[in-house]
Protein backbone atom coordinates (compact mmCIF):
# COMPACT_ATOMS: atom_id res chain seq x y z
CA UNK A 1 0.00 0.00 0.00
CA UNK A 2 1.24 3.47 -0.92
CA UNK A 3 0.43 6.15 1.65
CA UNK A 4 1.17 9.87 1.61
CA UNK A 5 0.37 12.97 3.61
CA UNK A 6 0.23 15.81 1.10
CA UNK A 7 -1.16 19.31 0.67
CA UNK A 8 -3.63 20.08 -2.09
CA UNK A 9 -3.70 23.73 -3.09
CA UNK A 10 -7.24 25.13 -3.24
CA UNK A 11 -8.46 28.64 -3.99
CA UNK A 12 -8.56 29.24 -0.23
CA UNK A 13 -5.39 27.64 1.10
CA UNK A 14 -3.48 24.40 1.48
CA UNK A 15 -5.64 21.41 2.35
CA UNK A 16 -3.79 18.68 4.22
CA UNK A 17 -4.77 15.32 2.72
CA UNK A 18 -4.17 11.63 3.35
CA UNK A 19 -3.80 9.62 0.14
CA UNK A 20 -3.56 5.84 -0.16
CA UNK A 21 -3.75 3.30 -2.98
CA UNK A 22 -2.34 -0.14 -3.91
CA UNK A 23 1.24 -0.43 -5.13
CA UNK A 24 0.42 -2.32 -8.34
CA UNK A 25 -2.32 -2.54 -10.93
CA UNK A 26 -3.23 1.11 -11.46
CA UNK A 27 -4.50 3.48 -12.51
CA UNK A 28 -7.21 3.07 -9.90
CA UNK A 29 -10.71 4.54 -9.65
CA UNK A 30 -10.81 7.45 -7.22
CA UNK A 31 -12.77 7.75 -3.98
CA UNK A 32 -13.11 11.08 -2.18
CA UNK A 33 -13.50 10.16 1.51
CA UNK A 34 -15.01 13.13 3.37
CA UNK A 35 -14.43 13.26 7.11
CA UNK A 36 -16.98 13.52 9.90
CA UNK A 37 -17.07 16.39 12.41
CA UNK A 38 -14.49 14.97 14.88
CA UNK A 39 -11.78 15.54 12.29
CA UNK A 40 -9.26 13.79 10.08
CA UNK A 41 -7.68 11.12 12.28
CA UNK A 42 -6.15 7.65 12.27
CA UNK A 43 -9.52 5.95 12.62
CA UNK A 44 -10.54 7.47 9.28
CA UNK A 45 -7.14 6.66 7.76
CA UNK A 46 -7.82 3.00 8.58
CA UNK A 47 -11.22 3.20 6.89
CA UNK A 48 -9.62 4.81 3.83
CA UNK A 49 -7.09 1.97 3.73
CA UNK A 50 -9.90 -0.58 3.83
CA UNK A 51 -11.36 0.95 0.67
CA UNK A 52 -7.98 1.38 -1.03
CA UNK A 53 -6.88 -2.24 -0.57
CA UNK A 54 -9.72 -3.38 -2.83
CA UNK A 55 -8.32 -1.34 -5.73
CA UNK A 56 -9.06 2.35 -5.21
CA UNK A 57 -7.16 5.62 -5.02
CA UNK A 58 -8.53 7.21 -1.84
CA UNK A 59 -8.27 10.86 -0.89
CA UNK A 60 -9.12 11.98 2.67
CA UNK A 61 -8.81 15.75 3.12
CA UNK A 62 -8.86 17.91 6.24
CA UNK A 63 -11.97 19.94 5.51
CA UNK A 64 -11.16 22.32 8.39
CA UNK A 65 -7.99 23.52 6.64
CA UNK A 66 -9.26 27.09 6.31
CA UNK A 67 -9.09 27.40 10.10
CA UNK A 68 -6.63 24.80 11.37
CA UNK A 69 -4.01 22.38 10.04
CA UNK A 70 -5.27 19.67 12.38
CA UNK A 71 -8.22 19.01 14.63
CA UNK A 72 -9.16 15.82 16.39
CA UNK A 73 -11.93 15.53 18.95
CA UNK A 74 -10.85 14.24 22.34
CA UNK A 75 -13.44 11.48 22.67
CA UNK A 76 -12.39 10.58 26.21
CA UNK A 77 -12.88 13.99 27.81
CA UNK A 78 -14.87 15.93 25.20
CA UNK A 79 -12.82 18.96 26.25
CA UNK A 80 -12.67 20.40 22.72
CA UNK A 81 -16.25 19.62 21.68
CA UNK A 82 -17.17 23.31 21.50
CA UNK A 83 -14.25 23.86 19.12
CA UNK A 84 -15.54 21.03 16.96
CA UNK A 85 -18.97 22.61 16.65
CA UNK A 86 -17.39 25.96 15.81
CA UNK A 87 -15.29 24.36 13.07
CA UNK A 88 -18.27 22.39 11.81
CA UNK A 89 -20.39 25.52 11.51
CA UNK A 90 -17.66 27.19 9.47
CA UNK A 91 -17.96 24.95 6.41
CA UNK A 92 -20.82 23.97 4.14
CA UNK A 93 -21.88 22.28 0.94
CA UNK A 94 -20.70 25.02 -1.43
CA UNK A 95 -17.26 25.22 0.19
CA UNK A 96 -16.67 21.49 -0.14
CA UNK A 97 -17.84 21.62 -3.76
CA UNK A 98 -15.09 24.19 -4.36
CA UNK A 99 -12.57 21.99 -2.54
CA UNK A 100 -13.57 19.10 -4.78
CA UNK A 101 -12.52 21.05 -7.85
CA UNK A 102 -8.99 21.16 -6.42
CA UNK A 103 -9.11 17.43 -5.64
CA UNK A 104 -10.17 16.65 -9.20
CA UNK A 105 -7.32 18.75 -10.56
CA UNK A 106 -4.94 16.88 -8.25
CA UNK A 107 -5.98 13.40 -9.36
CA UNK A 108 -5.80 14.44 -13.01
CA UNK A 109 -2.04 14.77 -12.53
CA UNK A 110 -1.57 11.42 -10.74
CA UNK A 111 -0.50 8.44 -12.84
CA UNK A 112 -1.97 5.99 -10.33
CA UNK A 113 -5.42 7.63 -10.40
CA UNK A 114 -8.15 7.31 -13.02
CA UNK A 115 -9.83 10.72 -12.78
CA UNK A 116 -12.70 9.63 -15.05
CA UNK A 117 -13.98 7.08 -12.51
CA UNK A 118 -14.75 8.88 -9.26
CA UNK A 119 -16.99 8.27 -6.24
CA UNK A 120 -17.42 10.05 -2.93
CA UNK A 121 -18.52 9.04 0.55
CA UNK A 122 -19.24 11.22 3.55
CA UNK A 123 -20.04 10.47 7.18
CA UNK A 124 -22.15 12.59 9.55
CA UNK A 125 -21.29 16.22 8.75
CA UNK A 126 -20.03 15.20 5.31
CA UNK A 127 -22.99 13.10 4.21
CA UNK A 128 -24.63 16.14 2.60
CA UNK A 129 -21.26 17.20 1.20
CA UNK A 130 -20.94 13.92 -0.72
CA UNK A 131 -24.41 14.33 -2.20
CA UNK A 132 -23.72 17.97 -3.13
CA UNK A 133 -20.45 17.02 -4.82
CA UNK A 134 -22.28 14.40 -6.89
CA UNK A 135 -24.73 17.03 -8.11
CA UNK A 136 -22.02 19.59 -8.82
CA UNK A 137 -19.84 17.25 -10.91
CA UNK A 138 -22.22 14.89 -12.76
CA UNK A 139 -19.63 14.31 -15.48
CA UNK A 140 -17.15 12.96 -12.89
CA UNK A 141 -18.95 11.44 -9.92
CA UNK A 142 -20.42 8.02 -10.66
CA UNK A 143 -21.44 7.05 -7.12
CA UNK A 144 -22.05 8.89 -3.85
CA UNK A 145 -22.76 7.59 -0.35
CA UNK A 146 -24.00 9.41 2.72
CA UNK A 147 -23.57 7.46 5.96
CA UNK A 148 -25.79 8.85 8.73
CA UNK A 149 -25.41 12.22 7.04
CA UNK A 150 -27.05 15.24 8.64
CA UNK A 151 -29.06 18.10 7.09
CA UNK A 152 -30.21 16.01 4.14
CA UNK A 153 -33.44 17.94 3.60
CA UNK A 154 -33.33 21.53 4.84
CA UNK A 155 -34.87 24.84 3.85
CA UNK A 156 -31.84 26.29 2.10
CA UNK A 157 -30.94 26.82 -1.54
CA UNK A 158 -28.11 24.30 -1.28
CA UNK A 159 -30.00 21.51 0.47
CA UNK A 160 -28.60 18.20 -0.81
CA UNK A 161 -31.96 16.84 -1.91
CA UNK A 162 -32.28 19.64 -4.46
CA UNK A 163 -29.39 18.12 -6.41
CA UNK A 164 -30.96 14.70 -6.96
CA UNK A 165 -32.21 15.72 -10.40
CA UNK A 166 -28.77 17.03 -11.35
CA UNK A 167 -26.63 13.96 -10.76
CA UNK A 168 -25.91 10.88 -12.85
CA UNK A 169 -24.36 9.11 -9.87
CA UNK A 170 -25.90 6.17 -8.08
CA UNK A 171 -26.88 7.41 -4.62
CA UNK A 172 -26.78 5.42 -1.38
CA UNK A 173 -28.01 6.96 1.87
CA UNK A 174 -27.64 5.01 5.11
CA UNK A 175 -29.52 6.24 8.19
CA UNK A 176 -29.57 5.10 11.80
CA UNK A 177 -32.90 4.38 13.47
CA UNK A 178 -31.86 6.35 16.54
CA UNK A 179 -30.24 9.61 15.51
CA UNK A 180 -30.54 12.89 17.41
CA UNK A 181 -29.25 14.74 14.36
CA UNK A 182 -31.43 13.05 11.72
CA UNK A 183 -34.98 12.40 12.95
CA UNK A 184 -37.02 9.70 11.24
CA UNK A 185 -39.14 12.41 9.66
CA UNK A 186 -36.08 13.60 7.72
CA UNK A 187 -35.26 10.01 6.73
CA UNK A 188 -38.76 9.66 5.25
CA UNK A 189 -38.44 13.06 3.56
CA UNK A 190 -35.14 12.31 1.85
CA UNK A 191 -36.38 8.87 0.82
CA UNK A 192 -39.43 10.44 -0.85
CA UNK A 193 -37.31 13.11 -2.53
CA UNK A 194 -34.91 10.51 -3.93
CA UNK A 195 -37.72 8.25 -5.12
CA UNK A 196 -39.44 11.16 -6.89
CA UNK A 197 -36.25 12.37 -8.58
CA UNK A 198 -34.42 11.25 -11.70
CA UNK A 199 -31.55 9.90 -9.61
CA UNK A 200 -30.79 6.22 -9.18
CA UNK A 201 -30.35 4.96 -5.65
CA UNK A 202 -31.93 4.21 -2.33
CA UNK A 203 -32.22 5.13 1.32
CA UNK A 204 -31.63 2.35 3.84
CA UNK A 205 -32.64 2.58 7.48
CA UNK A 206 -30.43 0.58 9.84
CA UNK A 207 -32.69 -0.64 12.66
CA UNK A 208 -31.64 -0.62 16.28
CA UNK A 209 -28.46 1.43 15.84
CA UNK A 210 -27.35 4.96 16.68
CA UNK A 211 -25.59 7.78 14.86
CA UNK A 212 -21.93 6.83 14.52
CA UNK A 213 -22.49 3.06 14.39
CA UNK A 214 -19.78 2.47 11.75
CA UNK A 215 -16.86 3.84 13.77
CA UNK A 216 -15.03 1.12 15.77
CA UNK A 217 -13.74 3.58 18.38
CA UNK A 218 -17.18 4.83 19.38
CA UNK A 219 -17.53 2.35 22.23
CA UNK A 220 -21.13 1.35 22.91
CA UNK A 221 -22.36 3.18 19.79
CA UNK A 222 -20.33 1.00 17.43
CA UNK A 223 -22.38 -1.86 16.02
CA UNK A 224 -20.23 -4.45 14.26
CA UNK A 225 -23.06 -6.09 12.31
CA UNK A 226 -24.38 -2.77 11.01
CA UNK A 227 -20.87 -1.50 10.32
CA UNK A 228 -20.07 -4.55 8.20
CA UNK A 229 -23.37 -4.16 6.36
CA UNK A 230 -22.43 -0.58 5.52
CA UNK A 231 -19.08 -1.78 4.19
CA UNK A 232 -20.83 -4.36 2.02
CA UNK A 233 -23.10 -1.65 0.61
CA UNK A 234 -20.24 0.78 -0.06
CA UNK A 235 -17.98 -1.76 -1.76
CA UNK A 236 -20.84 -2.99 -3.94
CA UNK A 237 -21.80 0.59 -4.83
CA UNK A 238 -18.25 1.49 -5.85
CA UNK A 239 -17.63 -1.77 -7.71
CA UNK A 240 -20.86 -1.46 -9.70
CA UNK A 241 -20.12 2.04 -10.84
CA UNK A 242 -16.34 2.29 -11.00
CA UNK A 243 -15.07 -1.12 -12.06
Amino acid sequence: MIEQEIEIRTSEGNMGTFVCHPEEGGPFPVVFFLMDAPGKREELHDMARRIATTGYYVILPNLYYRTTDHFELDFETGSNRDEMFTLMSGIGNRMVVRDTEAMIEFVEAQRSADEQRVACVGYCMSGPFALSVAAAYPERIRAAASIYGVRLVVDTSDSPHLGFNQTDAEIYIACAEFDDYVPLEMVHQVSAELENSTATGRVELYPGVHHGFAFPRRGDIYDKEAAERHWERIHALFDRNLK
